[in-house]
């Protein structure tokens, strides 16, 4: 088939390139020019493992093209994705601007050719049927010169190329049948494994992603509570974790205490979730907590370090990671952005290394040091504050990270390493919902002193 994705964010161009693999003829639009012409020449503009080689294939042979020219693209296209911002306006609703300004851009050519639209950005309930009144006051029909279809997509930043290529399930929200049996068909290859096309109504469709990340939230939220009830009351946060993740009506994903969810989706969806209850006279409580959990769990690590450090004016800390998750460089809300910006507000300094998000890191804090490896990150640091937990920071050299600090005190905001064996290599270690122990004396230094 031939598509055309507007937008070439994360969504749009992970979903681009996965189509295009398919064998489809696959247009992407962008308005950034610059952007436009480093993918042309086939220089991805996002990291996310396993994409560059499909990247780079379907750009050879020409499956998948790049061009600001909107409605050129969408000319070509039986089918169009709308894969554009919606970020969260001040009242946490999402903001629908970009998606239905192109929307209104469209107009001349759906005139002259019916197509099918497709909302695959996270929109609140309604939005189908908002684009169809819109493009119906301007003269439009729908089923004649349109159909509007809910496609939410269900990425992890990570592991989104194989989400996509092998999605657990695929949803559909629209009320033409005609649309429904296309996506059908665009979407047979990805699930020949049995996994389901569940087709519905547009709103129920729009409502399963923030549902989705909204419950997905409260686990978090509800395993960190559960974390700051085993630091008062002497448990172990991850004994619980496999205790209950061994139930298989809970699960073991999305049972790990930290520094609370980040990242594109989570927080904007949970807002806009929110918002929309509001808008529905409901109030949801449960989603009110979660958010508030999220923002306390963030505070509670700095006044951890203020306790064991005392002022943090002049301290130097190290830290180790700044996307919101591993295997992205993704720093939309992520916890160490936040914590680093209330370190400096406390008179802190920071030196600071993450495999792939320091180039994103540098535009929005450019004033912090960035090191070339996590090592050089803990050099004359009073503490070593980890928020991303990427596979190369859990089995470090402790002796040279000792070497490196001036004192050897971690605050490990993802459970990397275990309590015991931390205290008695001599390590002050802070992790979540676990018992900080005293850090011991080793046995050379109990030896140097004896001397």
């Amino acid at each position: 088939m031939n598509l055309s994705f507007i937008g070439t964010g994360y969504v749009g161009l992970v979903s681009a390139t996965c189509f295009a693999e398919m064998g489809n003829q696959v247009y992407c639009v962008d308005v950034d020019a610059g952007k436009v012409v480093r993918l042309q020449s086939g220089q991805l503009t996002i990291y996310e493992p396993g994409l560059e080689q499909l990247f780079e294939r379907n750009v050879r042979d020409g499956r998948i093209q790049f061009t600001t020219h909107l409605q050129m693209a969408a000319h070509h296209a039986e089918i169009i994705f709308l894969t554009l911002p919606t970020p969260p306006q001040e009242d946490g609703s999402a903001d629908l601007s970009y998606v239905l300004s192109v929307c209104d851009q469209l107009v001349p050519v759906l005139k002259q050719q019916h197509k099918i639209l497709v909302t695959k950005s996270t929109v609140p309930v309604g939005t189908a049927d908002r684009i169809t009144r819109q493009l119906e006051s301007a003269g439009l029909q729908a089923g004649k010169h349109f159909n509007v279809v809910s496609n939410p997509e269900f990425l992890r930043e990570g592991s989104a190329v194989m989400d996509f290529l092998k999605p657990e399930r695929v949803v559909i929200g629209t009320s033409s049948e005609q649309a429904e049996e296309i996506m059908k068909t665009l979407y047979e290859p990805f699930v020949r494994n049995g996994n389901p096309i569940l087709a519905m109504d547009a709103r129920s469709s729009e409502l399963v992603k923030y549902a989705a990340n909204g419950f997905l939230a409260m686990k978090i939220s509800f395993m960190n509570e559960i974390a700051n009830l085993c630091e008062r009351s002497g448990a172990n946060i991850e004994k619980i974790r496999k205790g209950i993740g061994s139930d298989s009506r809970i699960g073991h994903q999305f049972l790990y205490a930290g520094l609370g969810y980040g990242g594109s989706c989570f927080p904007k969806d949970v807002q806009a979730l929110s918002f929309t209850s509001q808008e529905f006279n409901y109030s949801f409580e449960i989603l009110d907590a979660v958010m508030n959990v999220n923002k306390r769990q963030r505070m509670q690590m700095i006044e951890r370090m203020e306790q064991e450090m005392g002022s943090l004016q002049g301290k130097k800390i190290g830290c180790w990671g700044l996307a919101f998750k591993p295997n992205t460089d993704d720093i939309r809300e992520a916890p160490a952005l936040w914590l680093i910006e209330e370190l400096m507000k406390r008179g802190a300094t920071i030196f600071a290394y993450d495999p792939a998000a320091m180039e994103n890191t540098k535009k929005v804090l450019p004033t912090i040091q960035y090191a070339t490896d996590p090592y050089e990150a803990t050099n004359n640091c009073h503490a070593l504050l980890i928020c991303t937990e990427w596979n190369e920071f859990r089995n470090p050299d402790f002796d040279r990270l000792k070497y490196e600090l001036l004192k050897p005190i971690i605050f490990d905001g993802r459970n990397l390493f275990d309590p015991v064996k931390m205290a008695s290599i001599g390590f002050t270690y802070h992790s979540i919902g676990r018992a900080t122990l005293p850090a011991e004396i080793p046995f050379e230094a109990q030896l140097k002193l004896a001397v």
